[in-house]
């Protein structure tokens, strides 16, 4: 480091949720303070501002989501409703001023590499320059609409579920729900008991994982509030259990996956008494090859008198409801489209341009690849959190993004400690980590045959296939070798 100057950085982190917030704080435990944060909506919360449907929940137990150092005692359930969530990163923000800093309504829409600095255009036409891009945009922010013929000529109230329109009153309603994952299935045993009837439309079984959700006792929570160590073991205990068992059937652990498989087909057995619905029920694939959804209510739920499952393929939408391919008309008065995310998108529709030119739609025009899901060749300085090939199929997405972030922040180092004013990926490190993944993906569940939003536009699943160790140990320091660092 003789005769090096370290040099002040100016940051710009695009997203204000669970990774923004996570980010800023980071940021300014080393020592920057020259950042914006951009939020191009009214709120923080990212995924859990956009998501307020009925019966709304996380599907990682309450003390294992959380910042690690954010230790959480008021937890109210094992497993926290979306309200809560939101309240939590809310609640850190404020903790740690990060409002503050966050320009919301304030839409990215290009981000360009020009002279060494990243140039940024708003929506509002101020703009800025940065010399990093930490880019927190997260993956389950772009709602996909259901290519449907007539769903503009639905007469009743129509919304995706991640815009749920809360004036449109459910009592007494006939609402229909089209889609089969985690969130219809969360929907239909908290709105079953208000409406005058549901119905699911299914293009898809889903195998469901009977997880209870119990309510933590006053007891509980003191505990938890007068012996903070008991939160930290709690969190190690859960995270141990996550990564030994679930983390482990879905890259290959045989024994870890046949525990899976019997305990789903023992749940849909013992809950599902009707042999024809359970036959409807019952997936043609894989155990966790979709992401498994977790509940103990759906089944019950479904098997409510005001309740159908509908297996029979959609026609098309009408007026008064939806039509069936075998010409049934189903009136409804609500329509809810829980037809999930492109979860491929990552920072667009914002457009980025890196070094010469290259734009980030070319360099993943053929498949969506990073180097260790951070980083892209040609594109210096810009970072990204939860990016392609994250493990957010296998781990807690807080946890992969506070290991993402400290690699990242060793590599922000280098630049403020000047010994270097660009770093980015070299193309061949990243064909080499990339090449690698392909070839381990044809040991995990989620290449054994099934339709999955973890499919990128090639088929191959933006997932990490390894165990959560190798993960770790790969986020634990960058190799300056697989790097390109530019005076």
């Amino acid at each position: 480091m003789a005769g090096r100057k370290s040099r002040p950085l100016r940051f710009a982190i695009i997203g204000a949720g669970m990774s923004g917030i996570l980010a800023a704080i980071k940021l300014r435990e080393a020592g920057h303070h020259d950042f914006t944060i951009y939020e191009k909506a009214d709120r923080l919360g990212g995924t859990w501002r956009d998501n307020t449907y009925p019966g709304l929940s996380c599907d990682v137990p309450s003390h294992l989501y959380r910042y690690s150092f954010e230790p959480n005692a008021e937890w109210s359930r094992w497993f926290s409703s979306g309200a809560e969530i939101q309240a939590y990163f809310e609640g850190v923000a404020k903790k740690y001023d990060i409002e503050s800093d966050i320009r919301f309504q304030t839409e990215i829409t290009r981000a360009e590499f020009k002279n060494g600095r990243w140039h940024l255009d708003t929506g509002d036409g101020e703009g800025d320059v940065v010399d990093i891009v930490i880019c927190a945009t997260g993956v389950l922010h772009r709602p996909v609409m259901p290519d449907i013929a007539g769903l503009e000529d639905f007469a009743g109230a129509s919304f995706h579920s991640a815009r749920w329109n809360h004036d449109v009153a459910l009592e007494g309603v006939r609402i229909g729900i089209v889609g089969t994952g985690s969130t219809a299935i969360q929907i239909v045993p908290a709105i079953v008991d208000r409406v005058a009837q549901v119905s699911l439309f299914q293009r898809t079984a889903q195998w469901v994982l009977p997880l209870p959700n119990p309510a933590y006792s006053d007891a509980e929570k003191e505990a938890f509030r007068s012996t903070p160590d008991l939160m930290q073991e709690t969190y190690d205990q859960l995270d141990q259990r996550f990564r030994n068992t679930f983390a482990r059937a879905v890259v290959g652990d045989r024994e870890q996956m046949a525990k899976l498989e019997t305990m789903c087909r023992q749940n849909l057995r013992e809950n599902v008494k009707d042999a024809r619905l359970r036959g409807r029920l019952t997936p043609d694939y894989r155990v966790a090859c979709k992401r498994l959804v977790m509940s103990d209510d759906f089944y019950p739920a479904i098997q409510k008198p005001n309740a159908e499952l509908v297996t029979a393929g959609i026609e098309c939408i009408e007026a008064a409801g939806v039509r069936t391919r075998d010409g049934r008309l189903h009136e409804l008065d609500v329509l809810v489209l829980a037809t999930g995310f492109d979860a491929h998108s990552f920072m667009r529709p914002m457009q980025v341009v890196g070094r010469d030119g290259l734009s980030i739609d070319q360099a993943w025009s053929e498949a969506t690849e990073a180097y260790r899901s951070v980083a892209v060749p040609g594109f210096p300085n810009f970072f990204m959190l939860v990016g392609p090939n994250s493990p957010i199929g296998n781990f807690s997405v807080i946890m992969i993004s506070e290991l993402q972030l400290s690699y990242v922040m060793q590599l922000v180092d280098l630049v403020h400690q000047g010994r270097c004013r660009e770093i980015a990926p070299k193309m061949e490190p990243t064909r080499r980590f990339n090449d690698a993944i392909k070839s381990a993906m044809k040991g995990t569940v989620w290449v054994s045959g099934c339709k999955s939003w973890y499919l990128d536009q090639s088929g191959n699943p933006a997932l990490w296939p390894w165990p959560f160790e190798r993960f770790a140990e790969e986020m634990q320091r960058p190799d300056l070798d697989d790097f390109e660092l530019l005076a």
